[in-house]
């Protein structure tokens, strides 16, 4: 009897650590799974590119503070200061020039002195003095041949406050395109270098990819953390500068203002001949553009 229970407890030791045995997790790989076009021999190769434009884009904004009895009264005195003012921008166009308007109210309570002699307001609804109404003007000029226009007419109608302005580069479809191709242009010429350096010749496609990212992976090596941080590297790849874009012509000088005698004061008229009277020289910055491109070739 006690032969098969010992027996039985050996076996039921060896079942047991069969099963353990299948079921055991093996370590993580210390390496990333190599891609499906590394089963030949290949070369990756990221080609740069970067080019500058002018910006094509500016923003700035206005702000108009009045004050009246009543809430309707400030109201109707903000939109009468900038009437005339939205009539000139109108006329520079709508597609080139757009205005978005919004407006914010706040009571003016009566005040009294502490002990102190601190001034305090008497914030109840029945001590409300006046009402101010700040209306503010949002200018977004996609033309940048108006901005001097359209900003020097904004400051015409003498605004409580304004903001600089803003440039920016919206780059169209045409100019996307364009600095993906140069990209994958310069991979292909580095690659053809790179192989004949190395003794190769190169061979077929294997991958095109305009994010970049193929190139990135951890085959050979993986950083302890499982990623690499490129802001730690040495290594800063050199880009090709590829300028497409003409050169920004300087606007002419604007003509002589006319009289402003006779023009109903913040009339779009008015507006408009104290705008040359006072013009702005504002000059859109170039913007930097930068495009990579990964393409993988086989060796030969």
């Amino acid at each position: 009897m006690y032969k098969l229970m010992v027996a039985g407890l050996v076996a039921g030791l060896f079942i047991t650590g069969s099963a353990a045995a299948q079921t055991a997790v093996p370590s993580a790989s210390p390496y990333d799974k190599a891609p499906w076009w590394m089963k030949e021999s290949v070369i990756t190769q990221t080609g740069y590119v970067f080019t500058e434009i002018p910006a094509n884009r500016a923003n700035f904004s206005a702000t108009f503070l009045t004050v009246a009895d009543t809430a309707e009264k400030a109201q109707g005195l903000a939109i009468a200061q900038t009437r005339g003012l939205n009539q000139a921008l109108d006329k520079l166009g709508k597609d080139k020039v757009r205005i978005s308007t919004s407006f914010s109210m706040r009571a003016l309570y009566e005040q009294y002195r502490d002990k102190n002699g601190n001034r305090i307001e008497d914030q109840r609804g029945d001590k409300i003095e006046k009402y101010q109404v700040s209306l503010n003007l949002s200018v977004e000029v996609r033309d940048t041949a108006q901005l001097e226009k359209a900003y020097a007419l904004v400051l015409a109608a003498a605004p409580t406050s304004s903001t600089p302005i803003n440039f920016s580069l919206q780059p169209d479809n045409e100019t996307n395109t364009w600095l993906y191709t140069e990209a994958t242009r310069d991979a292909h010429a580095r690659a053809m270098q790179s192989a004949s350096a190395a003794g190769g010749k190169l061979g077929g496609i294997k991958v095109i990819d305009p994010t970049g990212r193929a190139c990135e992976t951890d085959i050979l090596a993986r950083a302890p953390d499982g990623g690499w941080d490129p802001t730690t590297a040495n290594y800063a790849p050199p880009v090709v500068q590829a300028r497409m874009s003409p050169q920004y012509e300087m606007a002419a000088a604007p003509p002589p203002a006319p009289m402003m005698a006779g023009l109903a004061l913040g009339s779009a008229e008015y507006l408009e001949a104290k705008a040359l009277q006072n013009p702005f020289i504002q000059t859109p910055p170039l913007q930097r553009l930068e495009a990579k491109s990964c393409v993988v070739y086989g060796l030969n």
